[in-house]
């Protein structure tokens, strides 16, 4: 059985500082097997991590839709954010990537989805985000669940992490695979292991986007010396 990680975010994102192996040590201290790295509107940083430990890194992302935010893993080419949700699942239907949904009641986010366009979409996606750790209610996770239960689906649980300490703090227990259809074929045995994160975690995306503001560039994008920044332990 293995210990993966669904939703977590680096340096990649607009709102995390979490540079590639603080993030995969963290992984390995923590015992979280695989990690589906999913940082916002972009498959960067899940492609070097992927080449810093190639056994334990998914790449995934997290993609803002004109209706709310999905949460793809085996993703091979990026999908940009700003398209119509079933524009956006088609796409990754067509590179054959696995579909979630990130945390999609709950409402303190700009990514949460309206009822009528989670039911659209439900016959379309793999799965629904059932935990999410950064939910500030647990009433959001709850509404999720039910959701999915409801309608057939099963169930993915993260960190959402956007600080290393963050990883792991919560994860699905599920068996081995290799692949999106594995993926899929391993869910309906997955449990889901973790507690929602303090309010305080929030603090970091809002510290992360300020020194961000306060440099006046872009993400920093994955380095030459990652590699031996993480192969040095």
């Amino acid at each position: 059985m293995l210990r993966i990680d669904f939703h977590c975010h680096t340096v990649c994102s607009k709102d995390s500082l979490t540079v590639l192996p603080a993030l995969l040590k963290a992984c390995q201290r923590k015992g979280i097997d695989k990690v589906v790295i999913t940082d916002h509107n972009t498959i960067q940083g899940a492609l070097e991590a992927q080449k810093l430990d190639p056994g334990r890194v998914i790449v995934g992302e997290e993609i803002k839709t004109q209706q709310g935010e999905l949460l793809a893993a085996f993703v091979q080419e990026e999908v940009p954010r700003g398209l119509p949700a079933l524009e956006a699942i088609r796409r990754l239907r067509e590179q054959g990537a696995f579909i979630s949904v990130s945390h999609p009641f709950d409402r303190l986010r700009n990514g949460h989805w309206e009822l009528p366009d989670l039911e659209e979409i439900a016959s379309l996606v793999d799965a629904i985000e059932v935990f999410n750790a950064r939910c500030m209610q647990a009433e959001f996770n709850r509404q999720a669940s039910d959701f999915a239960r409801h309608h057939g689906l099963a169930g993915t649980a993260g960190s959402d992490a956007h600080a290393a300490f963050e990883i792991g703090t919560a994860h699905l227990v599920l068996p081995d695979f290799n692949d999106a259809a594995g993926l899929r074929m391993a869910l309906p045995q997955a449990q889901v292991v973790g507690k929602l994160s303090s309010p305080w975690v929030h603090f970091a995306s809002v510290y992360a986007r300020w020194v961000k503001a306060v440099r006046g560039n872009s993400p920093r994008p994955p380095g030459e010396g990652d590699r031996a920044k993480f192969d040095s332990g």
